[in-house]
C-alpha cells in the first residue's frame, strides 16, 4: 500500500452514511459522546468483543477478527466471521435495536467483505446484520451496486478527513438520536452557515 494513503476505520463508513458531519467529528476531531443508543450498541457487542473463536454446528466462528484492505486503505475488525461450506467467509455485524433495513449498516458490512476478499483471496458473496433486540438476522447480498457505493464512500471519507473544516450540519430528523448532538449543535451550526452565505450574497451585490 502506498504510504501516503491514510488508513481509515471500517466504522467510519457507517458514520459517513448516517451523517458526514458525524463522521468528521468522530474520526477527524476525535469527538465521541455516549447516549442511550451507543450504550445499547455497546451492550450488544459485549460477547463478540471477547475475541473468542468457537465451533457451532460445524461452523467455525471467529469474533473480533482484525480486518484490513491495502487497496482501499481500510482497517478495523469484524464482530463475527463465520466460516461455513468449505470455509466460505460470512461476516456478521451486530447492531442494537429491532430488525430493519439500514444502508448505513450494509455499507460497513460490505466493506468488511471487501477486506476479507483481499485478505483471503476468495469471494465473499453475502453476510448478515444481527439485530440484538429482535434476535434476528437480516441477510445482505454484496451486489455490485453496494460494492461501488463502498468505493465511493471511502474516497469521500478520505476527503472529509483531510479537509480543514467540518461538513455542514444536517439539522434534520437524524439529529435527535445522535450522541454528538451537544458537540455538533446542528441548529447553531446551520444558522451560522446560512448567515455566512447571506453575508456573501449581500457583499456580492454591493
Amino acid at each position: 500500500m502506498d504510504n501516503e494513503i491514510e488508513l481509515i476505520m471500517l466504522s467510519s463508513l457507517e458514520h459517513y452514511s448516517y451523517c458526514p458531519r458525524q463522521c468528521a467529528l468522530i474520526h477527524a476531531e476525535q469527538v465521541f459522546d455516549e447516549n442511550i443508543y451507543t450504550l445499547r450498541g455497546r451492550a450488544a457487542h459485549e460477547r463478540v468483543d471477547e475475541g473468542v473463536a468457537t465451533t457451532e454446528n460445524d461452523v467455525r466462528v471467529e469474533r473480533s477478527l482484525p480486518l484490513w484492505s491495502k487497496r482501499l486503505g481500510l482497517v478495523g475488525k469484524a464482530d463475527v466471521v463465520e466460516f461455513r461450506n468449505g470455509d466460505l467467509p460470512y461476516p456478521v455485524e451486530y447492531k442494537h435495536g429491532p430488525r430493519r433495513r439500514k444502508e448505513h449498516d450494509e455499507l460497513q458490512l460490505c466493506a468488511q467483505a471487501l477486506c476479507l476478499e483481499e485478505m483471503l483471496g476468495q469471494q465473499v458473496p453475502k453476510g448478515a446484520i444481527f439485530h440484538h433486540s429482535s434476535r434476528r438476522r437480516r441477510e445482505v447480498v454484496f451486489a455490485q451496486v453496494l460494492r461501488a457505493k463502498v468505493e465511493v464512500a471511502v474516497k469521500e471519507i478520505r476527503k472529509i478527513l483531510s479537509a480543514e473544516k467540518l461538513p455542514p450540519a444536517a439539522n434534520d430528523a437524524r439529529c435527535k438520536n445522535c450522541s454528538l448532538y451537544e458537540s455538533c449543535l446542528p441548529s447553531t451550526a446551520e444558522n451560522g452557515r446560512l448567515k455566512a452565505i447571506g453575508k456573501e450574497l449581500f457583499e456580492a451585490k454591493e
